[in-house]
Order: structure tokens, then C-alpha cells, then sequence
């Protein structure tokens, strides 16, 4: 997905930061509507992200998903999925790209059921 006019002008990763990417169009409209909804807490996401995407210490608001959602194929390689609670009812879902230092968002949006 190339910026355009108008878009957000994302910061560049300074020392051992890590770059946050959209990894599926659906994401760019579900992070928009979560910007709306939880403007703070999605920006503490997204410093989780950038900063200690693979935190060791797991919590029950940012851990990694279990079962057939721990993990999803990215450009031919097999990646963890990691979740973080925005707020009680949001969700953001990401795949942990060690070999790039990079996340990438496969999900942002209300609790999806699939996880029930």
C-alpha cells in the first residue's frame, strides 16, 4: 500500500525500534475506526509495537495467539500472531517478522468471534 496525498506521514525507526506496517487492506480501515473510538489506547498499541513487539512477559491485555491463530504465512514464511487488547471490545492482531524487524497488522477491529 503506497502513501498518498493526504496520508499520515509515518515516522522512520531510529536504533532497535521496529516499523509497524499494514499487513491486509481490511486493517487500514479497522485501525482508522479504532483511532476514532480509542484514539490513547491505540497509540499505546502502537508504541507496544514499535518498541517490544514480542514482550517476554506476556499479559492478558498483549500476548500470542493460540491454537490454529498462533501463527499465519507471510511472504512464505510461517509468523507468530500476536494479539493486544485496545479496549475491552478491541482487538489488534499482528505478525511478528523477526527477519525484518517488523510488524505487520492483520487485524484491527471489535472483538472477532473467531477467537470465542
Amino acid at each position: 500500500m503506497s502513501p498518498k496525498k493526504n496520508d499520515p506521514v509515518a515516522p522512520p525507526t531510529i536504533g532497535e525500534e521496529w516499523h509497524v506496517r499494514y499487513g491486509v487492506t481490511d486493517a487500514v480501515g479497522g485501525w482508522q475506526e479504532l483511532e476514532n473510538r480509542a484514539a490513547n489506547n491505540l497509540r499505546a498499541a502502537w508504541e507496544t509495537m514499535r518498541h517490544r513487539p514480542g514482550a517476554g512477559n506476556p499479559t492478558g491485555r498483549h500476548h500470542p495467539l493460540g491454537g490454529r491463530l498462533a501463527t499465519a504465512v507471510r511472504s512464505g514464511r510461517v509468523m507468530p500472531r500476536w494479539q493486544i487488547e485496545v479496549t475491552g471490545g478491541d482487538r489488534l492482531w499482528y505478525l511478528l517478522d523477526v527477519e525484518k524487524r517488523a510488524v505487520w497488522v492483520d487485524y484491527a477491529g471489535a472483538h472477532p468471534k473467531v477467537t470465542e
